[in-house]
């Protein structure tokens, strides 16, 4: 019996339980404004348990990655309910956060996300209900987080994870997705502006918020 021939370049696919990991090193290799950030913090761990493993445990079901011949390259993950992850996040991930991280450590304070930042906003689930308004989440519900190692920048990969994100979110009747972002990622910021993104009119331009319907 023959054997289906292997795609050629990278491909979207499911996030598996096995691609942990590799999401968690990706997420702190493109940390520190698109850049590398290990080492930046006391724990390289950190900016994972705040922005990508609360997600994959969560809601697996809306994780995506980049396969580029065996080996994961970029990600999307995201919720669709950004309140009903708020509450899940106060009751079974932030305790387990305050337990692994109870204080900042020595290093990041020079960083313009400091280590005392980014432990209490772990710990913090409410955060992200801050600065949107009611008729903003009603509209855009689902939030996201994308992140894409250099070798798969500029190749199209993340108009793909969004379009798939997207349609699977359409499918569910949520009708848009919005995210935060570091505003000194000015090439994050290009790409949001360039697929559709808008900025949300009642968020601070230091603290850009961007929403876009999914579809």
């Amino acid at each position: 019996m023959s054997v289906p021939p292997r795609p050629q370049g990278p491909v979207i696919r499911p996030y598996r339980a096995e691609d942990r990991d590799a999401v968690a090193e990706i997420c702190v290799r493109t940390a520190a404004g698109g850049g590398d950030a290990r080492g930046i913090y006391s724990d390289d761990l950190l900016m994972p348990d705040v922005y990508c493993l609360p997600y994959v445990t969560y809601a697996p079901d809306l994780a995506w990655v980049v396969d580029d011949d065996d080996t994961v390259i970029g990600y999307v993950v995201a919720v669709a309910d950004t309140r009903a992850f708020v509450e899940w996040y106060a009751r079974d991930w932030a305790p387990g956060f305050r337990t692994r991280h109870p204080e900042p450590g020595a290093m990041g304070r020079d960083f313009h996300y400091g280590e005392d930042q980014l432990v209490r906003d772990g710990a913090d689930p409410q955060r992200m209900l801050r600065g949107i308004t009611p008729d903003e989440l009603a509209a855009y519900p689902a939030h996201l987080h994308i992140d894409l190692l250099p070798r798969g920048q500029r190749r199209g990969l993340g108009r793909r994870l969004l379009d798939t994100l997207r349609a699977e979110l359409s499918s569910r009747g949520v009708p848009g997705v919005h995210l935060g972002m570091d505003p000194g990622n000015t090439n994050a910021r290009a790409f949001y502006d360039a697929y559709g993104f808008q900025e949300l009119p009642s968020h601070r331009p230091d603290v850009p918020l961007l929403g876009i319907p999914t579809r």
